[in-house]
């Protein structure tokens, strides 16, 4: 490695200096705990673990003991050094260690067998590593949390301990790291979702979300917004059971592939699955009339609840559930209308991700080891998502071979207000379920021929892109999506009637307002009103009832008078530009 690449801009020095804080980790718990036994510490995207089995809980104040004694360990500036050992060699040298034991007999016999050494810590591990422990900077390091772990991730084995850790080359970027972490858990989706009144979760349906009156007034903003921009992008929309027969899924190939993803249930002694995705219902809509070249492209969209069986430990809010409404679109066309229905696609995708600011890095996936079809269609139709994307101005990494079985891809890595990237839309090739299908048009020439398809989704799920710009927005949604726009506060009795007029007023012109009428305070009002991230707040003293004027205030405290007519003008134009400032 280069000088110029020992930096934390290069994505391999960073690992490997995480992967040695690892090792510092490991080092001091067998210098505190020496009882405590090893399994794995790898790096990961964000830090290091360390998996250990110990008689005790790795408590905070321990965590800080051990955080402690790792920042001697850099201090000490320990040389780490690598070296071989044969098998059996390898096996009395760790005989105190069973975790490390069983690692070495499952290693093939064949394989090569390091250990590296720092001081009197020795572990085994293929590395790579930094020189010295002296490269780590004791003051950039932070434990951040400890969990339970199955060893070697199975639920029937050993439940260890993992601590987590970063680590950072600058105490400043550390600091930096830290601050993220706590906005980040401000921003939770799930604490906002309770906070505001949005969604929650029960014990009687985990991973199946319930949405509040609050929450359905977002997402059927949200699903409102999504038929508009498909309505003017040229889709049709259908909708298609959400329970189908086990032959259908047989054809597919989820029965074989994905049968223990899915929920089954028999009727009239005949298997039959809730569907895990929306395709196959497609394909029977596709075939249910016959097609001509002239139909095409067909653009065909469905906001599909699907449901697949995930794991009870996998479950995090709206973020990983057992139930969702998948914005899928199916579109069918011919091979010369695949690059500009590619394009179209990528500038919808386009639209609607500036409309909630949000920036996004284009993924081509290209073909796996497991595909199917002939290897010349796979490259005319990654070459074609290549060009299409290149046309459109617009750059792209390779995800080689990451592609699904059926065709490449695009996935589309958003970007949100704290520069975490979430993978919500994507566009697949399908070259495999037309044939499966055995779908057709009539060409030009009076034959049939097979169409290609591609799969889209935009949003992904909604309920996972609702919790994505909860925490975008941090709650306060612009003014178009908020479930409440506008809180009217009368400030006495007196301006009560006033205030009812007003929101009447409001409500006529389209707009989504409420009166507080509680027998509080001005000053208490508006804080509950900003707590509920209200756009805009209404004072309504004598003074503008008496003028019809209304004294605007908004999230930010800016507070500015004005005609009730003049309010509804401005804020109309706010909301049907989607602006995401307020505007007055």
């Amino acid at each position: 490695m280069a000088d110029n690449q020992y930096t934390f801009e290069n994505e391999q020095y960073r690992k490997t200096y995480w992967h040695t804080c690892s090792h510092i980790l490991a080092q001091a718990v067998k210098r505190l705990y020496p009882e405590v036994k090893l399994a794995i510490g790898p790096s990961i995207d964000n830090g290091f673990y360390y998996d250990l089995d110990s008689p005790f809980a790795f408590t905070p104040e321990i965590m800080e003991k051990i955080e402690a004694e790792m920042r001697k360990i850099c201090k000490e500036k320990l040389k780490l050094e690598r070296f071989e050992l044969p098998r059996a060699e390898a096996l009395e040298f760790m005989k105190d260690e069973p975790y490390k034991v069983e690692l070495i007999n499952d290693l093939p016999e064949d394989a090569v067998i390091s250990f590296y050494k720092q001081g009197e810590f020795t572990d085994l591990c293929a590395g790579p590593h930094l020189d010295s422990t002296g490269r780590v900077k004791g003051n950039g390091i932070k434990l951040t949390a400890c969990n339970a772990a199955y060893w070697r991730g199975d639920s029937n084995r050993e439940t260890l301990q993992r601590i987590y850790g970063i680590a950072f080359p600058k105490k400043a970027e550390l600091d930096e790291y830290l601050a993220k972490i706590e906005e980040a858990k401000r921003r939770d989706h799930r604490k906002l979702g309770k906070e505001l009144g949005l969604f929650t979760l029960m014990e009687e349906g985990p991973g199946f979300p319930f949405f509040l009156p609050k929450g359905m007034v977002l997402r059927n903003t949200l699903i409102d917004y999504w038929r508009e921009v498909h309505k003017r992008y040229g889709y049709v929309e259908i909708s298609t059971p959400m329970m189908l027969n086990r032959g259908l899924w047989e054809r597919s190939g989820h029965w074989d592939h994905y049968k223990e993803n899915m929920y089954t249930t028999v009727i009239d002694d005949v298997d039959f699955a809730i569907k895990p995705m929306n395709c196959p219902g497609g394909m029977l809509v596709y075939k249910s009339e016959p097609h001509s070249y002239r139909d095409l492209p067909l653009r065909v969209g469905e906001l599909g609840l699907v449901h697949r069986h995930e794991l009870s430990g996998a479950l995090h809010g709206l973020f990983r559930v057992r139930c969702f409404t998948q914005d899928d679109a199916h579109i069918f066309m011919t091979w010369d209308q695949m690059k500009d229905e590619i394009k179209n696609v990528v500038k919808l995708f386009d639209e609607v991700y500036s409309v909630f600011g949000l920036e996004y890095e284009i993924e081509v996936s290209t073909m796996p080891e497991d595909h199917m079809g002939d290897e010349k269609d796979w490259d005319f139709a990654t070459e074609t998502l290549k060009a299409a994307v290149s046309e459109m101005g617009k750059s792209y990494v390779i995800n080689e071979g990451d592609g699904a079985f059926y065709g490449p891809k695009l996935d589309f890595h958003l970007a949100d207000s704290l520069g975490r990237t979430w993978q919500c839309g994507t566009i697949q090739l399908d070259m495999q379920l037309p044939e499966r299908f055995e779908l057709e048009y009539t060409g030009a020439d009076g034959e049939k021929h097979r169409p290609v398809m591609i799969h889209r989704v935009v949003l992904g799920s909604i309920e996972r892109f609702i919790g994505v710009i909860t925490e975008h927005f941090a709650g306060a949604f612009p003014t178009w999506l908020a479930p409440v726009q506008v809180k009217a506060l009368p400030v006495t009795d007196r301006t009560a009637a006033y205030a009812d007029e007003v929101e009447k007023a409001l409500t006529a012109a389209g707009f989504r307002a409420e009166v507080d009428h509680r027998s509080e305070k001005l000053g208490y009002k508006i804080r509950e009103a900003q707590s509920q991230k209200v756009p805009y707040m209404l004072v309504l003293g004598d003074k503008e009832q008496e003028n019809g004027t209304v004294s605007v205030r908004d999230r930010k405290g800016k507070t500015t008078a004005m005609p009730l007519d003049e309010f509804i003008s401005t804020l109309r134009e706010e909301v049907s530009t989607k602006s995401r400032e307020e505007l007055i």
